[in-house]
């Protein structure tokens, strides 16, 4: 059933910004923090039982450390050949808050089962995690496209702001609690390798527990649509889609600001991906060799770091802009990834990871926060999962580009750092983009587009 349409409840705020809390456990416990090293290690325990240098997955020859990198990229790649048909199936038939608990509950369970990998089993990981991380963007989709209904334009930037805020305090709270568990476990007699297979599993149930608090918040905003005779969801799905593509050229600003963000926020989600990775790494692979307990220490700094700086941008975005509030937060990006090259070495090299982590606190959030209330201006009504499927196949998720870059140049130089540099080119082509879309045309172009004159 359908309900009256509410903008700027704050009981309804409030559950929306409850999924971020409850996903952001996959991101922080499973993305940046557990998954990457225990792969790797599990993996490049196999290849040094094998007695090679690479281990093989589907006949197919990976170094340990660019495994997970890779299926980071494989994962987001089917997002990009089905998150716009799911968009456009949840626009038509008005069922986003439905297919937004379905995909969230597959991710959650699916994340819960990485419990199960062990030994041999290493490639496990890779495959839970690309059905995780692909209903994860999923759900995003629906999540993201509720923005513009519960917020009105004014109110947009503090909302998301808000709503990625309790996204980092969530994931926050979690990963401090297994930083405990895994610092403590050997005293309560738990092996290492079993209390990340737990902390792994927590974050599922983290994930689906807390994401009962959106669904009973969240309002259904239309009737469900019942499909015309002889159509079926997904050929419905591709005619919406085949029409969103011919619409496209009413909004030349908007398609320019998605290309800026595709590429600037693919750096973002490859950095976060993994750091942890390039933190555990050996020193003669380029990496920082640091412990798994300072690693997530670092992490867990950053995240409750985040929720103040999150909080923060949404307040510059209104003193400066919102595109101007993003364009400092991309130079100060692209100083990360070079002094993540360059320096990070010597006796205080553990001080100095803390203290980038200071700067990626900073703008890790706000970047995000902003780029999506100032996209959520510049889609038209009745579009929204459609516009941000096409967004969530570069957001949080991660994109496929820059992992693959990433991948490559580790694989091919053997050197951790030569792969954080070459991202600073999704930075540098962001900061050459952003600056010359019109934010304002593009708003125009939205509000006078009226999407039902040509449905």
């Amino acid at each position: 059933m359908a309900t009256e349409a509410v903008v700027n409840d704050r009981k309804e705020i409030f559950g929306w910004a409850m999924y971020d809390w409850a996903n952001s456990a996959f991101s922080t416990t499973v993305g940046t923090v557990f998954l990457g090293p225990y792969v790797a290690s599990l993996a490049r325990t196999a290849a040094e039982a094998a007695g090679t240098s690479t281990v093989s997955f589907l006949g197919i020859p990976v170094a340990p450390d660019s495994f997970l990198p890779y299926c980071i990229s494989f994962s987001v790649g089917m997002q990009v050949l089905f998150l716009p048909i799911l968009g456009a199936i949840a626009d038509y038939s008005h069922l986003r808050k439905a297919m937004m608990r379905l995909f969230a509950t597959i991710g959650a369970i699916a994340t819960i089962l990485m419990f199960f990998l062990t030994g041999s089993f290493w490639w496990l990981g890779g495959v839970l995690f690309i059905i995780a991380n692909l209903t994860f963007g999923a759900a995003i989709v629906f999540y993201n496209a509720y923005l513009p209904d519960i917020a009105s334009e004014d109110e947009r930037d503090r909302v998301s702001s808000y709503g990625w805020a309790m996204g980092y305090l969530g994931g926050g709270i979690l990963l401090a609690l297994n930083l405990a568990f895994y610092i403590f476990s050997d005293k309560i007699g738990v092996p290492g390798d079993l209390a990340v297979r737990i902390n792994l599993a927590s974050a599922g149930v983290w994930w689906l527990g807390f994401s009962f608090f959106t669904w009973s918040r969240l309002r259904t905003r239309h009737s469900a649509r019942t499909l015309p005779s002889g159509e079926t969801y997904a050929s419905i799905g591709f005619k919406q889609l085949r029409k969103t593509f011919s619409e496209v050229r009413h909004f030349p600003e908007t398609m320019k600001f998605l290309l800026a963000y595709f590429l600037y926020n693919d750096g973002i989600q490859t950095v976060i991906a993994v750091s942890a990775t390039f933190a555990a790494a050996p020193l003669l692979q380029g990496g920082l060799e640091q412990d798994q307990t300072t690693l997530t220490a670092v992490i867990l700094m950053i995240q409750f770091m985040a929720f103040f700086g999150a909080l923060f941008w949404g307040k510059l975005a209104g003193w400066i802009g919102a595109k101007n509030s993003v364009i400092v937060s991309l130079v100060i990006w692209s100083a990360v990834v070079v002094y993540a090259y360059g320096g990070l070495k010597g006796e205080t090299v553990t001080t100095q990871f803390f203290i980038l982590g200071v700067f990626i606190a900073l703008v890790m959030g706000g970047s995000q926060a902003i780029s999506r209330s100032l996209f959520a201006q510049m889609i038209p009504n009745g579009k929204e999962a459609e516009f941000f499927a096409f967004y969530e196949v570069s957001e949080r998720g991660t994109s496929w580009i820059g992992p693959l870059v990433f991948g490559l140049a580790n694989q091919l130089f053997n050197n951790l750092r030569v792969g954080i540099l070459s991202l600073i080119f999704f930075f540098i082509a962001g900061l050459i983009i952003l600056p010359i879309v019109n934010v304002n045309k593009a708003i125009e172009d939205a509000k006078k587009y009226d999407a039902n004159a040509v449905s």
